[in-house]
């Protein structure tokens, strides 16, 4: 096979056996690599009722046909598992170096199975596999496992995917940090690790993969290199700032979508403090990028006084200046970069860690967290202390961090006393930075989707409310037409259907969302790479297998049509700005909840896939895994 290495490596951490599989052909088209591997092995192979953090789990890192390819946006994997913070399907996408390293090593995934009797790390050369003692990096943070293993082997770049105290300790939202500073940030991947004894993995590979057709890969990779300023919705901005921009936040700030206060008021008069724009222009020094991209979109920043943040660990994207600032009510910019620092030191998905904190502010402010719960700390929106402090505590599960160590939905249940009208999530998952009062159909998103509230699984409606640049990239996906923000209607939900299935569809390839690749190239780079004939209708299928496999998972968990649903705080307006005037219509989110299930060849009240749907995406097999009916 071309464009793929034909090869899976299994490593029972139990057994600390390395054994590799060579599926077919036929295998990698039906679910080509990334979240379709994932969705496939997770319902295939983790037994239905199992603890997210026991040995039974496995944790999946895949990558795709486009991994290993020297052009933009192609060095991702999707790493999936149960989730401990759903209990449900999770997977979560990242960039860097390591998934282009994996593949030079020969492999297209890797399926970690077991518990190891001690902590170790996989190391992957073209020299071969090793289990390797990690006893000595426990403890230690993703920078200095990095520069340990670094050190110790001898490798020039070796690439590490790490985890730190976060993962350790099994904080149920600790990710899997790529290079320091790229994170696998949602679901608790990282805590599945650390449950595993499993500290890093170390690739350094040497074999590019070969391809079908050369010439074509570099013509498309010439022309995206070319282009990508005049057809991405952020340019230029991606490129100078990375994701966060001024304007974006300014003007998100006046419509209500820049979530301050847990959400409740979306109001933040300072939000101009912590634009990334202001963070280049006051800690910024420079922009990189992952590898062979020359979108360059990730920032790095440094200070020395007070908060000691080294440039090698980045610099926070939107997601965590507004989750780790505006959402904690935080306008202090350095206390914001190095909250952002510690979520990669100690893998700590920078999403959930800001939500979980700015629960527990809410809490403390209506008295349901008492000085005594929190250890003296002062827990209000808005003090960057009391912010940095329970990072710390959260990452050592330590005091009120414990508890907050749980993620919203358990600490609620933890702390009682009405704490979960406070909490913020989805199936367990915290809301990102997009509010659904603005982005309905993007509500519908975060409601049905498998892993939870997951911004990157949908249509931003705020994107396509006119034609231009902002809709046309959309078309080739199956998108129709433009529709207001606020539309929750037929037309909405079609195209809401349309996107995420294309964008589950990108995440096998895998591709990333920010190099601005049309439906239709991503097409081609399949085609040139493995030499078949791929068509749009197999990636539009395989979009849809993969939500499908999700959705039984889940169902086999307990994760039903009941738990389709948004947060009460979004039905109702914020207590200022944008969003004052009201929230989501209930009546109107749940039609087209319903709409949606339809349109996935799901049943419409229930939301469980129709073996009719099964049979005609090739995974009849997977109706065995299906809940039988109640009589």
């Amino acid at each position: 096979m071309l464009g793929v290495a034909g090869k899976i490596l299994r490593v029972d951490l139990t057994e600390r056996k390395i054994t590799v599989d060579e599926p077919d052909e036929e295998f990698y088209r039906m679910y080509l690599g990334g979240a379709g591997f994932v969705s496939y092995f997770l319902l295939k192979e983790v037994p239905q009722g199992i603890d997210a953090l026991s040995p039974e789990n496995k944790l999946i890192y895949a990558l795709g046909p486009m991994g290993g390819l020297a052009m933009p946006g192609a060095t991702r994997a999707c790493i999936g598992a149960k989730s401990p913070l759903t209990g449900g399907f999770a997977k979560s996408e990242v960039g860097g170096f390591v998934p282009m390293e994996i593949k030079k090593t020969g492999y297209d995934a890797i399926i970690f199975e077991g518990k190891a009797d001690s902590p170790v790390y996989l190391l992957m050369t073209n020299d071969g596999v090793e289990i390797k003692d990690a006893g000595h990096l426990w403890g230690k943070t993703v920078m200095d496992t990095h520069d340990t293993i670094t050190e110790e082997t001898g490798i020039r770049n070796i690439r590490t995917a790490a985890i730190g105290a976060g993962g350790e300790n099994q904080v149920r939202y600790a990710c899997v940090i790529n290079d320091l500073k790229d994170a696998a940030g949602r679901g608790g991947l990282g805590a599945v690790m650390g449950s595993k004894n499993l500290k890093a993995i170390a690739a350094r590979g040497r074999t590019n993969p070969k391809v079908a057709d050369p010439a074509k890969i570099r013509e498309l990779t010439l022309t995206m290199n070319q282009g990508f300023m005049e057809v991405s919705l952020f340019n230029p901005s991606m490129s100078e700032v990375g994701t966060g921009e001024h304007s974006m936040m300014i003007s998100g700030n006046a419509v209500g979508n820049q979530p301050s206060h847990n959400f409740g008021k979306n109001d933040f008069p300072n939000t101009e403090a912590i634009t990334a724009t202001t963070t280049m222009e006051v800690y910024g020094t420079g922009m990189e990028g992952c590898a062979a991209c020359a979108i360059r979109c990730k920032k790095t920043v440094e200070i020395a006084e007070p908060w000691n943040v080294d440039k090698r660990n980045g610099g926070p994207e939107y997601e965590a200046l507004g989750s780790l600032g505006s959402t904690c009510g935080v306008d202090d910019l350095a206390a914001v970069i190095k909250a952002n620092e510690l979520a990669n030191l100690y893998s700590l998905d920078s999403i959930s860690l800001g939500v979980t904190i700015a629960f527990g502010m809410e809490c403390f402010e209506n008295e349901i967290l008492t000085l005594e719960d929190t250890g003296g700390i002062d827990l209000r929106f808005g003090n960057a202390e009391a912010l940095i402090q329970t990072i710390e505590l959260i990452a050592k599960r330590e005091g009120i961090g414990a508890t907050l160590a749980e993620g919203t939905r358990k600490a609620a249940e933890i702390i009682g006393q009405g704490a979960e009208e406070f909490a913020m999530q989805v199936k367990g998952l915290e809301l990102p930075m997009h509010d659904p009062r603005v982005k309905q159909g993007l509500g519908i998103i975060y409601s049905m989707e498998a892993v939870g509230a997951d911004h990157c699984a949908g249509l931003h409606d705020t994107a396509a409310t006119q034609w231009g640049a902002g809709f046309e990239h959309m078309k080739g996906m199956g998108a129709t037409v433009p529709l207001a923000a606020d539309d929750l209607g037929l037309d909405k939900v079609a195209n809401q259907r349309a996107v995420h299935t294309n964008n589950l569809f990108k995440d096998s390839v895998i591709a990333c969302n920010f190099v601005p690749w049309r439906f239709s190239q991503l097409i081609e780079i399949i085609s040139a790479a493995t030499g078949w004939s791929y068509t749009g209708h197999e990636a539009q299928q395989l979009g849809e297998r993969i939500a499908t496999l999700g959705r039984i998972f889940n169902l086999r968990e307990g994760i039903d049509a009941t738990r389709d649903e948004l947060p009460k705080r979004f039905f109702n307006g914020t207590e200022t700005g944008g969003l004052s005037g009201g929230g989501i219509n209930k009546d109107e989110m749940d039609k087209a909840i319903h709409n949606m299930y339809t349109m996935m060849g799901w049943d419409p009240q229930t939301g469980v896939p129709t073996e009719v749907k099964l049979a005609e995406l090739g995974i009849s097999w997977a109706a065995e895994e299906l809940p039988t009916p109640v009589a």
